[in-house]
């Protein structure tokens, strides 16, 4: 007979990287969050002690905002940073979509072309592209921007989807070979149906950095959201409202950006509920023909 020995029954909720915190534990956890609470609050009233100290609250430096033209300048800006964001996005996803089938190509020189390529752009500062291209080739201020974001994010989502098409399993590839499927058939068919779950929660985050660098169409004096908010912080005899622009503008870039990233959570839950099956209901079994 073979002795067996007396194992400790894991704890409800109990992993194998950790176990659930015992009563010390949770208790010094909480304390770590009511520090960590008080502090930033502190932080929180210096800050806008420090506002009003400078008078950055006073009526004369958020007049501006009452006027027409400022309220349409300010919604021209965000329509601009919005129609450069849907244009590099766009882009984006075809330039990664291409270069991932580049990479993995079975002929050597496209899958060399491919990886420098990608290499290459996601290497290179996204600064450093716009600037070359508006400055060097002569282009238009919204093209070079979106050219530049194109180039960069596509190439970050090339290695998306290359990473998401290698991590289906490997017996979904070679069943669908023994069926007689080409590789396009596989990949379209079969491949990217289920690396498209793996991979839409990074690709989405990856479109927020898009649209965060949409502010850098500033520097080569694109009209975008950021532009109209420096037109009126600086050109304006209103006392200079620097931190009033800075507090109307900044909401804003982070609400979109939340929005995007509340989307990515979003679709992630509803694809892996759509991955569960509902159980189907048996009915009792009836009597069946007895044997001799």
């Amino acid at each position: 007979m073979t002795k067996t020995r007396n194992r400790r029954p894991a704890a409800p909720g109990a992993t194998a990287l950790y176990d659930i915190p015992g009563p010390v534990a949770r208790r010094r956890h909480r304390l770590y969050g009511i520090a960590a609470t008080v502090l930033i609050a502190v932080l929180f009233g210096w800050i806008v002690y420090l506002l009003f100290d400078t008078g950055q609250f006073t009526a004369q430096k958020w007049t501006p905002f009452e006027y027409k033209g400022i309220q349409e300048l300010l919604l021209r800006g965000l329509g601009n940073t919005l129609k450069a964001f849907a244009y590099a996005a766009v882009l984006s996803l075809v330039l990664g979509a291409v270069l991932a089938v580049g990479r993995l190509s079975e002929h050597r020189v496209l899958r060399w072309i491919s990886t420098v390529l990608v290499e290459f752009f996601r290497a290179m500062p996204v600064l450093v592209m716009i600037f070359f291209i508006f400055v060097a080739l002569k282009v238009q201020p919204l093209p070079a921007l979106v050219a530049g974001l194109t180039l960069y994010n596509g190439s970050v989502l090339a290695e998306v989807f290359r990473t998401g098409i290698n991590s289906v399993d490997r017996g979904q590839r070679e069943a669908a070979y023994a069926l007689g499927m080409r590789k396009t058939q596989v990949t379209t068919f079969v491949l990217a149906p289920q690396a498209v779950r793996a991979m839409l929660p990074t690709i989405i985050s990856q479109l927020v950095v898009a649209l965060k660098d949409t502010s850098l169409g500033y520097l080569i004096t694109y009209e975008e959201f950021l532009h109209a908010g420096k037109l009126i912080a600086s050109n304006l005899d209103y006392d200079l409202p620097f931190i009033p622009v800075v507090m109307v503008i900044s909401p804003i870039y982070i609400g979109l950006c939340m929005l995007l990233s509340w989307f990515a959570t979003w679709v992630a839950r509803r694809e892996r509920r759509n991955l569960k099956t509902e159980a189907v209901g048996v009915g009792p079994t009836d009597p069946g023909t007895l044997l001799p």
